[in-house]
This record gives C-alpha cells, sequence and structure tokens, in this order.
C-alpha cells in the first residue's frame, strides 16, 4: 500500500493537492473571526502568492505527519477520514501545528510571525475545524 506521500506528492497528483489546499486555506479562513482574518490578510497584503508557496512548501512534511494517521484509518476500515481525522482531532492537530510552529519560529519575516503568534493560541480549535476538510481533500487523492 502507497504511503500519502507518495501518493500526494506524484508529479502528477501534486499541483492538484497545492490548488485544493489553497481553496481549503480560502474556505477555512472565511469561516472564522476577525482576527484570523485580519492576520489572513496582513499576510497575503505582504505577499500576494504566499499561501500557495506556503502550501506547496509544508505539503510534503505535513502529509508526512498525516501518513501514521491514514495508515490507522486504512486498517480499521470504513467511514471517511475526514470523520476519522475529527475523532482524532487534538492528536492529528497538533502533528500538524508541530509543522507550521517550526517554520513560523525560524521566519525572518517579522510581520508573518506576528500574525501567526496572534492566531496560534486558537490553533488547535481552528485547524480541528478544518479536518473534516483536509481529510475530504486527501481521500478526493488516496482514497
Amino acid at each position: 500500500m502507497a504511503t500519502l506521500q507518495e501518493t500526494l506528492l506524484a508529479p502528477d497528483v501534486r499541483p492538484n493537492v497545492i490548488a485544493d489546499g489553497v481553496t481549503l486555506v480560502e474556505e477555512e479562513v472565511s469561516d472564522k473571526g476577525l482576527i484570523i482574518k485580519g492576520a489572513y490578510k496582513t499576510v497575503t497584503a505582504f505577499a500576494s502568492g504566499i499561501i500557495h508557496d506556503a502550501v506547496e512548501t509544508l505539503l510534503p512534511e505535513m502529509i508526512g505527519k498525516l501518513d501514521p494517521f491514514w495508515a490507522d484509518f486504512q486498517a480499521a476500515g470504513g467511514g471517511s477520514f475526514g470523520d476519522y481525522l475529527a475523532k482524532n482531532g487534538e492528536a492529528a492537530s497538533e502533528a500538524l501545528l508541530a509543522v507550521t510552529d517550526e517554520r513560523a519560529k525560524n521566519s525572518e519575516r517579522a510581520p508573518i510571525r506576528k500574525a501567526y503568534n496572534a492566531v496560534r493560541p486558537s490553533g488547535v480549535k481552528n485547524v480541528e475545524a478544518a479536518l473534516p476538510r483536509l481529510g475530504a481533500l486527501i481521500e478526493k487523492y488516496a482514497g
């Protein structure tokens, strides 16, 4: 059985996963409050293609963090991956946030660090809310 990295990062699949990932981010932001929308506006004003670039850059690490969840889901059989992630919401969210925490910590762009730090306290809650959409996106390509 192929890993998520092998499947989602294949040259013919990866661009579609990135495009859908950008759409997922935009949909999630549109569902959030003023702090998240403000941080998003700050970050995208700083660099117009930053969300696409961030999804493209973070994708391999994030997929790596999700691979164990995918393997467990596959072994359990049945249901949707989005539901599985939601049931393991805190663990899945913390795994994904470990990637962005490290990137933000090492960023030399002060506005991005500031925006990230403003929204990080609600990070687990916000990532958990996105897990059903994220699971659906992954199943679209790996399922």
